[in-house]
């Protein structure tokens, strides 16, 4: 395992790679006066589409906007961020197939999911349900336990799941293109739902937790879900056979956010402890752990914020990390510090709590406390040909097959990113030989 540790040296030779963050839109919410900035109107989730057509926010009060994307506004704010542009989501749309709509889903509204999702944004193999005939629908994770499903397209309401018993604080569709959903909730449990026939009366229930469940998310191959939630642990469950697998241990506080790179290799987690773990979800073990914040946890600064969201960019090759404070960070894999952090005080992210890459690449949305959206640009690369031929095989074989092939022992470090560490000195290098910038 490597933990990050960055000498006075290193960092200054360093941060000529980090980049102030430039700010594209905001999407500020019209609330009436008296639940304006009152609880209750925070961004909890927000989510893409697969296919990158539809942008679902949790404006607050019970309410999710469906926005065609891209947005009507294409103004991009200088690297100076003088200007600070905040749009509505009214008006007209530049795809005239796709409306905007409002769903009014009666209580507040924790998470979003977009499904079927196809294998890696692609749905080329999703098929109606022959019981409903919408191709793209929304589930909302409600406060009350349940869960409403939506249509996207006509933005009617299809049915609701009832099974959970507080609230439902994250949902994840398989990635195959299925109808099957994942659930996470603060009654400690994760269902698994079959949409095949709508509304699912007898959900796989999976129990293990003893704290309330923050984040769930179902691996690229459909072979794994991983939970995280106020405890110190990972949890990491079959798909298959719907039974625990194992515990990763490591972090030194709650939990509250997870993700699976695009091929399946990698598990990123935050935590509470301010502290960012990649994972070899097949081995359970730490490759590389950061942290949000510089220097870091070895140095006089305290910092009493939180961690509250990590995701995985479309291509694999960076994740962003969100906190509680005015700090957004966009990192390289592998790399010390990050590539892109936001703004020091015109255009901050206000008490991050989530966020979201678009599955084309190039731009990060984030979810404030105050019920706005952000979205940033985010670095738009071409992977190197030898990184898409270890995604490719990442997809099909586990760490333990990789290492079992009778091929180099450098090529094996690759395949199953344990060359991350060894590269850390020249980590900048190591990086740039993986991407052709498009920015």
């Amino acid at each position: 395992m490597y933990v990050q540790k960055v000498s006075d040296d290193t960092m200054e030779s360093l941060t000529m790679y980090t980049q102030k963050a430039t700010l594209i839109q905001e999407l500020v919410p019209l609330h009436p006066q008296p639940l304006d900035r009152r609880s209750g109107c925070e961004t909890w989730s927000l989510e893409f589409s697969p296919d990158g057509s539809y942008f679902a926010w949790s404006m607050g009060h019970g309410i999710v906007k469906l926005v065609p994307w891209p947005l009507e506004d294409k103004i991009r704010v200088p690297r100076n961020n003088a200007c600070k542009p905040c749009f509505s989501t009214t008006g007209r749309q530049e795809n005239n197939s796709a409306k905007e709509k409002t769903l009014d889903c009666g209580q507040i509204v924790w998470s979003l999911a977009f499904g079927p999702r196809g294998f890696q944004g692609r749905e080329g193999n999703t098929r109606p349900s022959k019981y409903f005939l919408s191709t793209l629908i929304l589930a909302t994770g409600l406060n009350n336990g349940f869960i409403k499903v939506w249509d996207v397209k006509t933005g009617n309401f299809l049915f609701c799941l009832t099974g959970h018993q507080d609230v439902v604080r994250d949902l994840a569709f398989a990635p195959n293109g299925g109808w099957s959903l994942v659930s996470a909730s603060r009654d400690k449990t994760l269902h698994i739902w079959n949409l095949t026939k709508g509304a699912d009366t007898n959900p796989k229930v999976l129990k293990g937790h003893t704290q309330w469940v923050y984040c769930c998310r179902v691996s690229p191959n459909c072979s794994m879900i991983a939970s995280v939630s106020g405890e110190k642990y990972v949890f990491l469950w079959s798909m298959r056979s719907y039974t625990f697998i194992r515990k990763l241990e490591g972090h030194r506080n709650y939990v509250i956010s997870c993700d699976f790179s695009p091929d399946g290799a990698l598990l990123i987690t935050a935590a509470f402890d301010h502290q960012v773990r990649l994972w070899d979800p097949y081995t359970g073990k730490t490759l590389i752990e950061l942290c949000h914040y510089f220097p870091g946890p070895l140095s006089n600064t305290i910092h009493d914020v939180l961690l509250r969201s990590v995701r995985f960019s479309p291509e694999g090759l960076y994740f962003a990390t969100v906190a509680e404070d005015r700090d957004m960070r966009i990192w390289a894999l592998g790399m010390e510090i990050p590539v892109v952090e936001s703004p020091d005080t015109q255009t901050p992210v206000t008490n991050g709590l989530c966020c979201v890459f678009h599955p084309h690449g190039g731009i990060l949305a984030t979810g404030t406390r105050d019920g706005h959206v952000q979205f940033w640009c985010s670095p738009m690369v071409i992977p190197s040909l030898r990184h898409l031929c270890r995604q490719t095989l990442r997809n099909f074989l586990s760490t333990h097959q990789v290492l079992a092939l009778p091929i180099p022992t450098k090529m094996k470090d690759f395949l199953t990113y344990r060359s991350l560490t060894a590269h850390r000195g020249d980590s900048a290098l190591h990086h740039s030989q993986e991407v052709i910038s498009l920015n």
